[in-house]
């Protein structure tokens, strides 16, 4: 080829890998742009005395389960008022809720056991046995089983979410976490002690396999996006790992800030959620299932560590108690 030839191609090569460039970063610019930017619009006092740990959103009766060490607080998330409790726990964590059956289920760690209670009028119907530590509850529809993460126990405590009898007990290898399920017949939790994320068969319950979260260091928080299965990892070292759940694999991982324990993925604006305890919930976006980057991150107050998402309003509520000021809960609303 002739050099005056050879430096034409060459240009033009030039300007199409610019051009493409320009394209892909122009779009990358416009998601961030599009993307909404969270901040707290309400905060409303709560009180009451009691450590908290995890809270749940009824997205049918419209009320906020808040654990509160020694029980459950249901509040109204609009008003802040305190529709009932579910009293009688003893290290109140997480809260699991049933529709078809009109059973919520509550963890206590300190005496490893789950009150299984009324939905409607929230009278405790049963307390039940599940395993030192007993910490994150989930109910997966798939199996139509409640499955609760023993912490100290390195365990899954299987129950009959009709009955609330134990129905099996899942050795995991490993200190779990926070737990999700896919809807389609598998449940995946994260193992802090380990780094690593565990994924089970909840009929047959047993563990099929499992996969590192390196760099991730103590994954507390998870969240998935069903549709493109993905998983997404709290790390106690300031990141999100995600993870491919088919493969069983991670994919990429971004920044996140300190002290992280809950996370929640948004289906319809492809946003997940991580809530950290040093006062900050980070925004990440889903460009792409291999692609992701964080849009904001959105200022609460210190001990906001746990949180849930209302897909239907995409509001977060988180909660927290800083000195002097009362237990409070905090609404984040989009720009």
């Amino acid at each position: 080829m002739r050099p005056a030839a050879e430096a034409v191609r060459r240009l033009r090569a030039f300007a199409t890998a610019a051009a493409l460039t320009a394209t892909m970063s122009g779009g990358l610019l416009a998601q961030a742009e599009a993307a909404p930017s969270y901040h707290v619009v309400r905060s409303i006092p709560l009180g009451g005395s009691g450590r908290w740990d995890y809270i749940t959103l009824d997205s049918v009766g419209h009320r906020l389960f808040i654990a509160r060490q020694t029980r459950v607080m249901v509040v109204d998330p609009e008003s802040g008022k305190l529709l009932g409790e579910i009293p009688g726990l003893d290290g109140a964590h997480g809260v699991a809720l049933d529709y078809a059956t009109g059973h919520g289920f509550a963890t206590s760690g300190r005496d490893g056991s789950v009150t299984m209670f009324d939905l409607g009028t929230l009278r405790v119907l049963r307390r039940t046995p599940a395993g030192a530590g007993a910490d994150a509850v989930l109910y997966d529809p798939a199996s139509r089983r409640v499955f609760t993460f023993n912490g100290g126990a390195h365990s899954s405590s299987v129950v009959d979410p009709s009955s609330g009898t134990p129905v099996g007990n899942i050795p995991l290898g490993g200190k779990p976490e926070f737990g999700v399920a896919d809807g389609r017949g598998r449940v995946f939790v994260n193992l802090e002690d380990k780094a690593q994320l565990v994924e089970i068969d909840p009929i047959a319950m047993r563990v099929l396999r499992r996969w590192p979260l390196a760099p991730c260091e103590e994954p507390t928080g998870l969240a998935i996006d069903p549709v493109h299965h993905l998983l997404f990892s709290g790390c106690h070292n300031r990141l999100m790992i995600i993870s491919d759940a088919v493969r069983g694999r991670m994919i990429a991982h971004v920044p996140i800030g300190a002290r992280v324990d809950a996370g929640a993925f948004d289906p319809s604006t492809q946003l997940a959620f991580a809530s950290n305890g040093e006062g900050t919930i980070t925004v990440v976006h889903e460009d792409s299932p291999t692609r992701f980057h964080v849009v904001t991150t959105a200022t609460t107050r210190p001990g906001a560590r746990t949180m849930a998402l209302d897909q239907r309003t995409h509001r977060l509520y988180t909660v927290t108690s800083p000195v002097p000021d009362p237990f409070s809960l905090l609404v984040l609303d989009r720009r």
